[in-house]
């Protein structure tokens, strides 16, 4: 089987399509489930964020990854990309180390994968191929990250969100901001704006708690998410973010707060995929509506800015996938020398086993160990020699070579004459 990865993201697909490919709350152990029932499928990471959904696999091929992920969100024909082996590993630590993420350098997206790796851990998804990858990656993103600028001074959506905020008509000194949500996005949200002294801020969340440890942290007030058209009016600026999987705040949900702001402008950030905001919300006259995708072009200017670091960090991913792929290809040379010495193993316990229980039948020692060396031999040999009798039959010079190295005659020894029967009494002993 072969290592994969198989995916979309904010490069590849709009909003729309990321969406029904997300999989978020319920969904996700749901598909770590599917994916586990899958028979070309031996181990599997699924990895799903606001900006990419990815499978990493060891798997049959590519087409039948392509299928599973297509069972769940339509068609995605033209929209996903696929690396095998050693380009695999690469696109891993780009992503972990922030290479290939909308806002270069952002922190966010390693403890995802390392969250996406546990949940596959947990159920029963990670093999040691996977499990080595992954040990791997959260290295090499964390020597990247020191050994070069990639990872300074890092911004993220949510801050690139906050402050086109803070250079709108929504001066954060005189607004009212609402976060709906109480996640990490809205956390960084929060943390911004209480940086930038935002006049209010309220935070609604569907479990109330959560939206009062945030509050408590960043002097906001708690509201829960069922108050949220009652409390909507209020905000300048709105920032969301959960997990739901259809929109909290609807077109009719702000074309009513509108109203009651006597159509003072609005302004809304959808940092959600799939989207929290109705599209349609973008279509009001007073309301100015952002999503992910919009903010992609906001943070072009950090991304140029960073190009240097990314360029030293992605020279020593490709040190490290080199090391990786040799490591890979050694476990893989190693299998046979394991499996030689399993069945070396297993055959010195079973026949020391038997010496045992002919020394406690009353057998003396010296013939047991008589019987124990004739025995060993004749089983460790039998394999290789049937094969090397089989070899010569037909014509098989390269397997005969492979023996004269492998079972260099002794200076001096001279091999006593085989008898034919006894021959054929040792090549019948059966192989364990």
């Amino acid at each position: 089987m072969t290592l994969w990865v198989l995916g979309l993201n904010h490069q590849t697909a709009p909003v729309e399509l990321r969406e029904r490919a997300s999989f978020g709350g319920d969904a996700l152990p749901q598909a770590l489930a599917s994916l586990r029932d899958t028979p070309q499928v031996a181990e599997a990471v699924l990895l799903s964020t606001c900006n990419r959904t990815e499978l990493y696999a060891v798997a049959e091929s590519g087409d039948a990854l392509a299928q599973w992920l297509e069972s769940h969100a339509g068609t995605l024909h033209g929209y996903l990309y696929q690396h095998a082996d050693a380009d695999a590993v690469r696109h891993l630590f780009r992503v972990a180390t922030g290479l290939d993420s909308m806002v270069l350098g952002e922190p966010q997206i390693l403890g995802q994968v390392k969250d996406a790796w546990a949940l596959a851990r947990d159920h029963g998804l990670l093999g040691q191929r996977l499990d080595r990858l992954f040990q791997q990656t959260f290295s090499v993103a964390k020597r990247a990250r020191t050994d070069t600028r990639v990872g300074a001074n890092p911004v993220s959506v949510a801050s690139t969100a906050v402050r086109l905020a803070q250079n709108s008509f929504a001066r954060l000194e005189d607004s009212t901001v609402l976060l709906v949500g109480a996640g990490e996005t809205i956390e960084l949200a929060a943390r911004h704006l209480s940086e930038g002294r935002v006049r209010r801020l309220l935070i609604a969340n569907r479990t109330l708690a959560h939206a009062q440890e945030l509050a408590s942290r960043h002097g906001g007030v708690a509201l829960p998410l069922s108050e949220l058209d009652r409390h909507l009016g209020e905000a300048d600026v709105v920032f969301s973010a959960t997990a739901a999987r259809e929109p909290v705040i609807t077109r009719a949900h702000v074309a009513a707060a509108l109203k009651t702001r006597k159509h003072k402008p609005m302004l809304l950030f959808d940092l959600a995929v799939p989207r929290d905001i109705e599209a349609g919300v973008g279509e009001l006259a007073d309301a100015f509506l952002y999503t992910v995708d919009d903010l992609e072009r906001a943070v072009e200017d950090n991304r140029r800015s960073r190009r240097e670091a990314a360029a030293e960090a992605e020279a020593i991913i490709e040190l490290q996938v080199a090391r990786f792929v040799e490591t890979l290809q050694a476990s893989v040379h190693q299998a046979p020398l394991r499996q030689l010495r399993a069945y070396g193993e297993a055959t010195r316990v079973e026949m020391l086993e038997k010496a045992r229980q002919q020394l406690a039948h009353g057998k003396s020692p010296e013939e047991v160990l008589e019987l124990l060396a004739h025995g060993l031999t004749n089983r460790l040999l039998h394999p290789p020699t049937a094969a090397l009798r089989a070899a010569a039959l037909s014509g098989d010079t390269e397997l005969t070579r492979a023996a004269e190295r492998l079972f260099p005659a002794k200076p001096g020894y001279q091999h006593p004459a085989v008898r034919t029967d006894v021959a054929r009494n040792d090549d019948a002993d059966p192989a364990p």
